[in-house]
């Protein structure tokens, strides 16, 4: 945009440029042609005196004289053959002046200027002269370049004052579209500044208002979130003293540990709503291999309930990721519950974590009856269950600069994660 209004300006002015200086260089010239023929023949008419009384000899001298001092070829036709000063010959607008009348004609050589004077015993006499080109062009040339030079000079000024104006418009602008892309970002906390034009300035106080709203909005939410905290700790006070008077002590240990699990995921759950809202941007990361392994030994208990192989091969840690470890549990969890909601028991899966280019490839693998394509969706789900399993694990990948792909057939289901590195 700025650009496009300097070259706007750039056009403009160099058309009224235009539009000004030709006729002006075209006036230029014309008065410098007026000028040297107004000269000529106030040099001519010098000498009528002395044309129209004197005899020939004294006569010469003063023609010669004369021609010598203005550098002009001047001629002097005296009535016969008689031809005083520069030798000429006897043009048509001569002959016409010897008729009694005074001219100027443009002829191949210059501007002839021819006068008749009367008076003379003999007959009427004629004073020739010729201005050349390059008298009547005397000046032309600095006069056009200091005008075109003046030309483009202020045709530089209006261009530079121009970008100037432009500058104040675009920026403003440019700051607001950063502005917005910081608030896509999540950045909740940009505000634009409000400069520039008037209308400049209301879209920036409307999107600092926009965004003060959204930010109310999502605070308002990540609170509503909040309350779990409160709205859970009684079931699960009740889960865990259900769990203590349990009187197979390792089932009662195990019981206890999920509770405490649940009510871990829940916390770190409203502690990441409640950093979000607040605008923290400090990047994410955690140990995929130890997040793994954790997962993989707590879902190991239930795969050996329901008589299901587990195979497990990670690569040794640590393995840093862009992704909390909440998240990234989270992601894992939702794709091993989908192994053992989706398959039947005895149903043999696998865990594989990996080294890649820019990150860590984590594979879940089972011989079930295979996953539909597309499932991949917020809200979509190949059974009862809500469909946000998949999701929350498409976002966690995604979150890491990596991705998540499903592939199915009737040999079963794999799962790659790809997680990008901090």
């Amino acid at each position: 945009m700025r650009s496009r209004l300097t070259l706007l300006v750039l056009a403009t002015t160099s058309l009224m440029m235009i539009a000004f200086l030709v006729p002006l260089a075209l006036l230029v010239r014309q008065v410098a042609q007026d000028r040297a023929t107004v000269r000529a023949t106030a040099d001519i008419q010098s000498i009528v005196t002395q044309v129209g009384t004197a005899d020939p000899a004294d006569l010469r001298l003063t023609v010669e004289q004369l021609a010598a001092t203005t550098g002009r070829p001047i001629t002097v036709f005296l009535p016969g053959d008689t031809v005083l000063g520069t030798a000429s010959p006897r043009t048509p607008a001569v002959r016409l002046a010897a008729l009694g009348q005074s001219l100027t004609v443009e002829s191949g050589g210059g501007r002839e200027i021819v006068l008749a004077v009367q008076g003379r015993p003999d007959g009427p006499a004629v004073i020739r002269t010729l201005v050349s080109p390059a008298e009547a062009g005397a000046g032309v040339t600095r006069s056009w370049v200091v005008l075109f030079g003046l030309g483009a000079l202020l045709v530089a000024l209006g261009v530079v004052v121009a970008d100037r104006l432009a500058r104040t418009i675009v920026r403003p602008i440019t700051d607001l579209s950063d502005v917005s892309h910081r608030l896509a970002n999540a950045e909740l906390s940009a505000r634009a500044s409000p400069e520039g034009p008037r209308e400049v300035r209301e879209v920036a106080g409307a999107l600092n208002h926009l965004a003060g709203r959204i930010q109310e909005l999502l605070r308002a939410e990540r609170e509503q979130v909040a309350d779990l905290s409160h709205r859970l700790r009684t079931p699960l006070t009740a889960l865990r003293l259900e769990a203590e008077g349990l009187r197979d002590q390792d089932e009662s240990a195990r019981l206890s540990a999920a509770a405490d699990a649940l009510e871990r995921a829940v916390s770190g759950l409203i502690q990441q709503a409640r950093r979000r809202t607040d605008g923290d941007t400090e990047p994410a990361r955690c140990d995929a291999a130890a997040v793994v392994a954790d997962r993989a030994a707590f879902w190991e208990v239930l795969a050996e309930d329901t008589g299901r192989a587990l195979t497990i091969d990670l690569v040794a840690g640590p393995q840093p990721v862009a992704v909390s470890a909440d998240e990234l549990a989270a992601a894992i969890d939702a794709l091993l519950g989908n192994v053992f909601a989706h398959t039947p028991d005895e149903t043999p899966f696998s865990v594989r974590l990996e080294e890649a280019p820019g990150g860590v490839v984590l594979t879940i693998a089972d011989r079930g009856p295979g996953m539909p394509a597309g499932l991949i969706g917020r809200g979509v789900s190949g059974g009862d269950s809500t469909g946000l399993g998949l999701d929350i694990a498409r976002r966690a990948a995604q979150a890491s600069g990596g991705q998540l792909e499903i592939t199915g057939g009737e040999d079963g289901s794999v799962v790659t994660m790809l997680l990008g590195r901090p």
